[in-house]
């Protein structure tokens, strides 16, 4: 079981309401659902104006000290002043340079990055902002290699989002790292959104591919995949699962999904060989059966589909970029 995590929303006045809503909610309906979060949300005021012209209220105080394990989100304001001219936004950037401890993740949402920048935490590190805010991030920490780019970076205890709808991706990413893609592919439905994952890349997760449509037996039948995409699913099974015909289901998912139930299922594969070449020192054969491929053949001869590279050279490439990390 996974350790509980303690998840800190930290609301600068005025706080933008999307930057905190969205990502708050998928975390609280990540919780709902058995992940291992307990969310608090805390600033340097009780009550902060936000964008909309409302006020949030309730807020806790800045914590002196962090429980271990966790994860504060700084969300993004409207403003931005300069060190100096804002009470709260110097008490958060002061509060960042000390209250975080070893185990303590630290993410932000839109112009949070630059209380991050403030505070210190991105000097010689990968980041990112709103593509408004990039010029701005970068000479508030100018050793930062900030990302023009991307949706959102993770390096390593410190990750940046560009905001607005981004930090809804980054809330599934960090929701995925700590209670699994399935979960957080139900939370991503739950909340009609897709989700993209970043490491030095902007893609579709492929446990969310093929999943923006709203047919409730189509994704059941995606479900039955998801769960276990290495067993030998035969349509006539996926049919009982989606509480349909085996032609019906067949014709639904080409037309909903967009591809066919094979093409499904083979893309959930080589997702899954994907993470074990990248986290495991299993030999191409194990990958191959471990994702549920017939043979080791059969296995590249349905990566070359999806990758441009051979799976070797694909290890060998996140070998080296964690080398370089």
């Amino acid at each position: 079981m996974n350790p509980a995590i303690s998840v800190w929303f930290v609301l600068t006045p005025p706080v933008l309401m999307l930057d905190y809503a969205g990502p708050a909610e998928a975390m609280r309906m990540a919780a709902e659902s058995g992940a291992p979060f307990t969310l608090h949300h805390c600033g340097p005021l009780q009550r902060a104006a936000t964008s909309l012209g409302t006020f949030i209220d309730g807020i806790e105080p800045l914590p002196e000290t962090l429980p271990p394990n966790s994860l504060v989100m700084v969300v993004g304001s409207t403003e931005s002043p300069e060190p100096g001219t804002n009470a709260p936004f110097d008490t958060v950037a002061q509060w960042l340079k000390t209250a975080p401890a070893e185990d303590t993740r630290i993410a932000s949402i839109c112009s949070g990055a630059l209380l991050l920048a403030r505070a210190g935490l991105l000097a010689g590190r990968r980041c990112t902002t709103h593509f408004g805010l990039v010029d701005d991030l970068a000479r508030a920490e100018p050793t930062a290699r900030v990302q023009h780019d991307r949706l959102f970076v993770d390096d390593g205890d410190v990750l940046t989002s560009a905001g607005i709808t981004a930090g809804i991706d980054l809330s599934l990413y960090l929701i995925e790292h700590h209670a699994g893609a399935e979960r957080a592919a139900d939370i991503a439905r739950r909340q009609v959104v897709y989700q993209r994952r970043a490491g030095d890349d902007v893609q579709l997760s492929p446990w969310l591919a093929h999943r923006n449509h709203m047919h409730p037996a189509v994704h059941r039948a995606q479900d039955a995949i998801s769960q276990n995409p290495a067993r030998d699913w035969s349509v006539a099974e996926l049919a009982r699962a989606a509480h349909v015909s085996q032609r019906h289901l067949s014709r639904l998912f080409a037309e909903h999904a967009g591809v066919t139930v094979l093409e499904y299922q083979q893309s959930l594969r080589v997702a899954s060989a994907q993470r074990l070449l990248a986290h495991s020192n299993y030999t191409i054969e194990r990958v191959a059966e471990e994702s549920g491929f017939a043979s080791v053949r059969d296995f590249r001869r349905v990566w070359r589909r999806h990758h441009d590279l051979s799976p070797a050279r694909f290890r060998s490439g996140v070998e080296l970029d964690a080398s370089v990390d």
